[in-house]
């Protein structure tokens, strides 16, 4: 790993959001050190996300809430997989079940890890642990759609892979990592349809 010197950093938000601004130095790929720069950070924290499949069903779930940043220029409305942050202390695994159960309502029977990939690494430090899940309709243990106190207002949408990815690519799902997790689902089914 290249070498970083942190000159400096400064808490210049601290809400729901964090900022940071950091003066830093790092070693460019000659070998020399750059000079002092100045870099904001979105301290958000790490998230979870599920693909859920419903094994009873053969279908998908989702969830459709209002995402107030896209208003602007999209939907204001975001049909996406289940997600949330993870809680102080609390394991992505131990994290994602209490999120799918929050969202959906389900108590996983199968979880499995798909990847960790970083959102926008540019200005951000939020770390997305990106899951796949099976429920079964026995495992349909609460109503779902979300939790009051966070102000969730959440419906859920069931499809099958077909008219998911029909979705994704007409432009009806605009979430990436739902992207990213459809298209990982397309690509598992495929390999066990070959066999």
């Amino acid at each position: 790993m290249k070498a970083v010197v942190v000159e400096s950093k400064r808490r210049l938000l601290n809400d729901f959001f964090k900022i940071d601004e950091v003066l830093l130095r790092f070693e460019k790929f000659d070998g020399q050190m750059s000079p002092v720069v100045r870099r904001l950070i979105l301290d958000r924290g790490d998230a979870v996300a599920a693909l859920v499949f419903n094994t009873t069903t053969q279908r998908l779930i989702f969830v459709n809430q209002f995402r107030c940043p896209t208003v602007e220029k999209g939907p204001g409305w975001v049909t996406e997989i289940v997600a949330g942050m993870v809680d102080a202390d609390e394991s992505p695994e131990a994290a994602v079940r209490r999120e799918i159960l929050e969202e959906v309502g389900f108590n996983v029977a199968t979880l499995e890890r798909i990847s960790s990939f970083y959102v926008s690494p540019g200005g951000s430090t939020e770390r997305v642990f990106l899951y796949y899940g099976e429920v079964d309709d026995a495992g349909k243990v609460e109503a779902g759609g979300g939790v009051d106190a966070e102000h969730e207002d959440i419906e859920l949408v069931e499809l099958d892979i077909a008219a998911a990815l029909r979705e994704a690519e007409a432009g009806g799902i605009v979430d990436a990592k739902t992207i990213l997790a459809l298209y990982w689902f397309e690509n598992r089914m495929s390999k066990e349809r070959r066999g």
